[in-house]
């Protein structure tokens, strides 16, 4: 062990250019190489994780317009027999009427209960990536202390 002040045997500061030796035994150079290793693994790492999250995110959104685009075949057939059953219903007082009454309710049901999911799932949705987020800062801030370091 050392002493502040004191260099160990065989560390002369007066070598050429990137020859210096820190306390590791690493080169200048070494030391830049590895970190530029380092930054380039991760931004690497990054870069896989924003595109798990938006992958993720892009499946939620995928799913709730395809509820809302469910939401909108029921809807129009819910109109397609509510129509009809009018027509019947005007037209002949017959028991065929309530029936299709009955059919377009259902399918006005169907409707709401789709749109309210799809709703749900769409506003569920985080596009911020708050993970990537979270792990760039901390990246900036160990790159930082090895800047300071």
């Amino acid at each position: 062990m050392t002493t502040q002040g004191t260099r160990p045997a065989g560390t002369d500061p007066t070598g050429p250019a990137g020859t210096h030796e820190t306390a590791d035994g690493r080169s200048l150079g070494e030391l830049v190489g590895d970190i530029a290793t380092d930054l380039t693994t991760l931004v690497k790492q990054e870069v896989e994780l924003a595109k798990t999250e938006l992958k993720t995110e892009a499946t939620r959104a995928g799913k709730g317009v395809g509820l809302f685009g469910g939401a909108g075949v029921a809807g129009h057939l819910a109109l397609l027999f509510a129509s009809f059953a009018l027509l019947f219903l005007l037209d002949s007082w017959m028991h065929a009427g309530w029936a299709a009454l009955i059919v377009a309710a259902l399918w006005g049901a169907a409707a709401a209960v789709m749109a309210a999911s799809g709703r749900k799932e769409l506003k569920s949705m985080n596009p911020t990536l708050p993970t990537t987020q979270e792990t760039l800062k901390e990246d900036a801030a160990w790159a930082r202390q090895l800047k300071n370091g």
